[in-house]
């Protein structure tokens, strides 16, 4: 069972931070930075209420707002498998919720999976760290782009710069 191989938890409010660079995730992603972080190692990222098949893989220090649960993963080179797995399980298939798409620690505790062994889990991580790093890079870059076009576009505009 999921519960014997992940530590899941509750994320909590994010409004008494202040601001900083940790980023805060919601269920669609990064909501703001602040600068206390709730676990500060790797983790997988399940939405309690809301579009439950947004899953996120996160490698260093966060914060998980209380609509979302953040897991401590219990052996090395399992978050990554244990990652993909969930994505496939598809998750928002496990709805309670009636107004708002909702899941349980109960329903995620229970789910049975397979766990190959060891030699295996570390040939699989060696494999699809590199695709998780080029993910990061380019998250990373489009972040640094995003944050230049709202620098550059309004002097553009204003015609403070020249093209």
């Amino acid at each position: 069972k999921l519960n014997e191989v992940l530590e899941i938890k509750y994320g909590k409010s994010h409004k008494h931070l202040e601001s900083g660079h940790i980023p805060v995730y919601g269920s669609g992603g990064i909501m703001r930075h602040v600068s206390n972080f709730i676990y500060d190692k790797d983790s997988i990222l399940i939405p309690r209420k809301g579009t439950l098949s947004n899953l996120f893989y996160v490698s260093k220090p966060f914060w998980s707002v209380d609509t979302m649960f953040y897991t401590k993963i219990n052996k090395r080179f399992q978050g990554k498998y244990l990652f993909i797995l969930l994505k496939s399980l598809r998750l928002e298939t496990m709805n309670i919720g009636s107004a708002v798409p909702s899941l349980t620690t109960e329903i995620l505790n229970n789910l049975e999976i397979l766990i190959p062994n060891e030699d295996i889990l570390m040939q699989f991580d060696y494999v699809v760290s590199s695709c998780f790093e080029i993910k990061n890079e380019n998250e990373n870059q489009s972040h640094t782009l995003t944050a230049l076009r709202d620098v550059l576009l309004p002097r553009l505009m204003r015609g403070e710069l020249e093209i």
